[in-house]
This record gives structure tokens, C-alpha cells and sequence, in this order.
């Protein structure tokens, strides 16, 4: 599957869809992803560390995402399985379904936290791998959130509240797996083909739910997951190949992950720090959640999240290499963003209202003009014939940066508030003071 793999060949039946990537797209640089579901009644997952950086049988056995606790408690001898029998007595998983009732969610409440961060798009789940859809999805009888749980079309409320905001509009599938459509083992070491759904009733099934999204709620980001069943991916009247076609006939400037098998893309993707050999010259994008996990978990905390300072730092290494980042908020079942993830959003918000000419249509610095570091922390951004220069140390701490003074005028560099620069020895100077806001400091440096 092309998802965090280095060169996937597009398909000859695929290539059709093949195009220079919107250029909205590349200037947005921002976007919140929602995990939302019945695990976020249980809300619970280990909070070991970031993917990419633990032993697969270690990372499924102690799963920090929240949203896989379906898979989780299937694990013979898992914390999770533990915990589910002592808290829950071993109960159906569907009982959570019921138990999610949604009674505090606001999707005008949660779209205006997501403006205030500068987003300029929003991605909710719309059912992810326990099969559970967040509209009455076709052929789901009663397992949605219309007829069970919250009893509300949740994805139509997330939809009208980012138009009237401005905000584009995406939805996240996961087409790759359902644990309730098929009935598999639990995922132990690596999701390969035997854990997946492939066949043809599958397909079917999935191609039903991605048309009725796109029809009813005209996304402008389809955001696969996972894979695509095989059986689904040949040209056909329900195949993938139909779909990129309603999809594209519905919103030219629409954009599409790599995560719908070796099938199509408009941009690739990482998550956390796995895929980062994908974040490559083209678009791209990486997504992570505030914590560990994307659905809410009740075992994070301040020790396992980004605070505001951290979230600028990450977004910011993230759009000097130039890709976008996708950060996931979990809302809680009652449908509240937690106070620690507000925190950290509103922080990143007010950083980017100070410094949103610098960083929103920017492109990468090229390295011949300047370096980044991370012993002083700083990255660059470009925006026309200006370079950006943002800088992270402690206040009184005198930076120098490495810049090339021939195609930078670094005597005319101007810093934001929080910082002074001044040029010594035919280098520029950063010099970080207190300041209000959570993040690096920025300098203004002309090109020549």
C-alpha cells in the first residue's frame, strides 16, 4: 500500500486523476483532525510513546491510541483487556455505542476553538475502525449515530459549522479495516492482508459510505486510512476508480491522501514519526495528535502532550520542510474539547495570529540561503523576498544565526516582539527576550 511507502507507482487506471496539488492546499499549512466514537467512552490507552519509535508487538500489546482499544482488549494478556474486564466486566463493545451520548457537543462551540488556531481546514472522522459511522451511513441498519448513542447526525453539524466559518471541509474513512464488518483477529505485529478486508461485499459496502459523503456533505480533503479492499480497486461501476471520479467532478480543487492503497494521491502523509521518509518535494503532510493518542484518553496528561510552545515548535519544523501539519484534538463522549488540549490549541492559535504572514503561503528557505539548527533551536520559512528566521532559546541568549549575508541583507533584519537582532562580525544576532506568547521568536531578513 502507498501509505508511508517510499516511490508507490500509480496504477495506469489511476493516472487519469494525476495533477500539480492545489495550490490552496499548500498554502493552508493547517488543519485539525477530530477522532471521535464510542472509545472515547472508555477513553483509555497507555501512553508509551509516538509511533514510530517503539517494536510493533510492543506498540499493538500497549496501544497508546484510545481508538484502537477495540482491537486492544482482544489482546490476549493486554493491559487493556485487563482494564476492560475489571472496569467494564468484558462488555460488547457496542455498549459503548449507547453509552456515547454527545449530550455537551457544540460543533459551532468546537469549530470556533478550531478558527482561533488559524486552520484553514477540518477533517472528523466519519467511522474509523470499529466500523461505528458518525452519519447514517447506507447499509449500517442501526450501528450510527443517528439511530443509537448520540442520535445526531454529527458529521452534517461539523459540516455547517466549518462553512459558516470559512473553514474547508474534509472527512476522514477508514476503508482499510472494520472490525465489525469483518470479523478478524486482533492486529498483534503488522497489519497485513490476512487482517484486512478485501473481498467484493466489503468493497461494496465501502464505496456506498464514500459516495453518500461526498454526495451529502461535498468534501474538499478525502482522507483514506489504512487501505483500500483489493476488490474495490479495479475500474468498475463501485470502484475506487468511481470514486476519485465523483469526487474530483464534485470539487475540482479537492485533495485526496495517500492513504487509499497504491491506487491515487494528491499529497503523501506521516504520522507522528512514522512515514517521514515521505515528506519528500511534494505535498505532504503530517498528522499527530496533542497527545500519544488521537482519541481521548483519560491516562495523558501535561508529561505526554504538547504544550503551546511545543505545538508551534512541531508546526513550525513542519512547514520549513515544507508540508502541512494535520493536529488531532479528541473530544471527550459528552463532546468537549479537554482543557489540556484547549490550552495547547489556544496557545498555537494566538502565536499564529502574531506571525501568520511569515508561516500561511510561506514555502521552505532554500539551504543555500540559510540552515535550520536545533542547538539553538531555529527554523525558516520564505514569504516573497523576505526569509523568516524563528528562533527558540532562553531569554538573553544571544543566537547566531547561519545565513548566507550575500543573498541576505541581515542588516536590515527586523525582529517581532520578544527579540531584538543586530548584525556582529557580518553575522546576524538573535537575541530572545520575555515575551507573552508560547514559541519562538521571529526575524524578518530581506533577500537581496
Amino acid at each position: 500500500m502507498a501509505m508511508f511507502k517510499n516511490a508507490p507507482v500509480r496504477p495506469q487506471q489511476y493516472q487519469r486523476f494525476e495533477r500539480a496539488t492545489p495550490a490552496w492546499f499548500q498554502d493552508a499549512k493547517l488543519g485539525i483532525f477530530v477522532h471521535w466514537g464510542p472509545y472515547s467512552v472508555p477513553a483509555w490507552g497507555e501512553p508509551i510513546g509516538a509511533l514510530g519509535t517503539i517494536d510493533e508487538e510492543e506498540w499493538f500489546r500497549h496501544n497508546p491510541y484510545a481508538e484502537w482499544y477495540y482491537n486492544t482488549i482482544r489482546i490476549e494478556g493486554s493491559p487493556a483487556g485487563r482494564h476492560h474486564q475489571e472496569v467494564y466486566g468484558g462488555a460488547d463493545y457496542d455498549t459503548f455505542l449507547d453509552l456515547w451520548k454527545a449530550e455537551s457537543f457544540d460543533a459551532d462551540a468546537v469549530m470556533d476553538l478550531v478558527a482561533a488556531t488559524g486552520a484553514r481546514y477540518f477533517v472528523p472522522t466519519t467511522k474509523h475502525h470499529d466500523g461505528v459511522t458518525l452519519w447514517d451511513a447506507p447499509g449500517t441498519g442501526d450501528r450510527n449515530t443517528v439511530r443509537r448513542g448520540p442520535g445526531r447526525d454529527l458529521i452534517g453539524e461539523f459540516r455547517a459549522a466549518a462553512e459558516r466559518r470559512g473553514i474547508r471541509f474534509g472527512v476522514y474513512y477508514s476503508g482499510g479495516l472494520d472490525w465489525h464488518f469483518t470479523q478478524t483477529p486482533p492486529i498483534t505485529r503488522h497489519i497485513d492482508d490476512a487482517l484486512r478486508p478485501r473481498d467484493k461485499a466489503y468493497a461494496d459496502y465501502a464505496f456506498d459510505h464514500v459516495a453518500d459523503l461526498i454526495e451529502k456533505y461535498r468534501p474538499e480533503v478525502l482522507w483514506g486510512d489504512i487501505e483500500y479492499p483489493d476488490a474495490g480497486k479495479p475500474e468498475g461501476d463501485k470502484s475506487l476508480v468511481e470514486l476519485f471520479r465523483r469526487f474530483y467532478a464534485a470539487r475540482p480543487e479537492g485533495v485526496a491522501n495517500d492513504r487509499w492503497g497504491e491506487t491515487h494521491w494528491d499529497f503523501r502523509t506521516s504520522e507522528y514519526e512514522q512515514g517521514r521518509d515521505g515528506e519528500g518535494d511534494g505535498a505532504w503532510e503530517n498528522c499527530r495528535g496533542v497527545g500519544f493518542s488521537f482519541g481521548h484518553n483519560r491516562l495523558e496528561d501535561e508529561s505526554n502532550s504538547l504544550s503551546g510552545a511545543g505545538a508551534v515548535r512541531h508546526f513550525l519544523d513542519v512547514v520549513s520542510r515544507g508540508g502541512n501539519l494535520l493536529l488531532n484534538i479528541g473530544l471527550t463522549a459528552s463532546g468537549e474539547v479537554t482543557p489540556l488540549q484547549r490550552r495547547t490549541l489556544e496557545d498555537l492559535g494566538a502565536w499564529n495570529r502574531a506571525n501568520e504572514e511569515a508561516v500561511f503561503g510561506s514555502r521552505p528557505l532554500a539551504a543555500d540561503l540559510a540552515r535550520p539548527s536545533d542547538e539553538p533551536w531555529v527554523r525558516w520559512t520564505r514569504t516573497g523576498q523576505t526569509a523568516h528566521a524563528f528562533v527558540d532559546a532562553p531569554a538573553g541568549t544571544r543566537v547566531t544565526l547561519d545565513a548566507d549575508g550575500d543573498a541576505l541583507d541581515l542588516a536590515a533584519a527586523t525582529a517581532a516582539a520578544g527579540a531584538t537582532a543586530e548584525t556582529a562580525d557580518g553575522a546576524l544576532v538573535v537575541t530572545p527576550g520575555e515575551r507573552d506568547l508560547a514559541g519562538p521568536v521571529r526575524v524578518d531578513v530581506p533577500l537581496r
